[in-house]
């Protein structure tokens, strides 16, 4: 995968439009990811992983045998990260671990799995993540303006009760450290620095936005609610636009960060304990 920035006049005009069976076969990864990912939610635990590991090992295999061009390529490999995503937080013997940590251990498993892509495509880190220290304040605060508003919708649309019976600073501290740190980290890099920017690169903006905010979505079916996949698909748009928009993963994690902070760190104990 190249950074949309990196590619040359010369090399957007020259490379050729991915053939129907190149899309036909990344349309149906996706397609397969969701099978997997519903079967896991609503059906079968057991059966999800089987599928999952089947898909991984498929696309793997048909990446490996198959002439695809390389910028189809790059797609299918980000998005096995999901399948590998779905092996990694549902296979893993996690009831070993305390449960105030068990959050972040998740989500590092995520962590080390992105890293170990970028490590083997040789990716650029610091392009993915598009760090600009002059613009870190503008970042942070479109982050806490956009991330305030859609906390708030997605808390009306899922109404969790608090963790905790009241409120206190340390619980708050330690959530806001988990969303930004681990969650808004993670994901943000598995679907926008990765899947989204190969969709891109691939496909076209719209496109390349479209499947990883689809893609997204598809992993919050766990929820089993049909509102809040409609709010992710559209929290996700926004995330990815301003990943596209901005060249920088910063706010996109900023926002999914405070999102995540206001659903269970500040109005369970705001509105549900008044």
């Amino acid at each position: 995968m190249q950074i949309m920035t990196d590619l040359t006049q010369n090399e957007a005009i020259a490379r050729k439009k991915p053939g129907l069976w190149q899309v036909l076969f990344i349309a149906a990864v996706m397609v397969v990811i969701t099978i997997a990912e519903y079967i896991f939610a609503y059906h079968n635990v057991a059966y999800g992983i089987v599928i999952a590991l089947a898909l991984t090992i498929v696309t793997y295999l048909a990446l490996s045998v198959l002439k695809f061009d390389r910028w189809v390529t790059d797609c299918g490999e980000s998005l096995v990260l999901i399948p590998l995503y779905i092996l990694f937080t549902a296979s893993l013997p996690w009831f070993f671990i305390n449960q105030q940590y068990l959050l972040p251990a998740v989500y590092s498993c995520i962590l080390a799995l992105c890293l170990w892509h970028i490590y083997q495509k040789r990716l650029n880190v610091r392009e993915i993540f598009g760090f600009h220290k002059e613009q870190l304040l503008k970042y942070v605060i479109i982050g806490i303006v956009l991330g305030i508003p859609l906390g708030t919708v997605e808390y009306l649309v899922l109404r969790p009760a608090p963790t905790f019976p009241t409120f206190e600073v340390k619980y708050f501290l330690r959530d806001a450290v988990y969303m930004l740190g681990f969650v808004g980290l993670g994901e943000e890099l598995l679907f926008r620095g990765l899947i989204q920017q190969d969709l891109i690169v691939a496909f076209g903006w719209k496109w390349g936005i479209f499947g990883a905010s689809l893609m997204f979505a598809v992993m919050h079916l766990t929820w089993r609610s049909v509102p809040e996949l409609v709010f992710v698909f559209v929290a996700a748009l926004v995330l990815g636009g301003l990943y596209y928009k901005t060249r920088s993963l910063t706010p996109s994690i900023i926002l999914h960060g405070v999102n995540n902070i206001m659903l269970v760190a500040v109005l369970p104990y705001l509105l549900h304990l008044s």
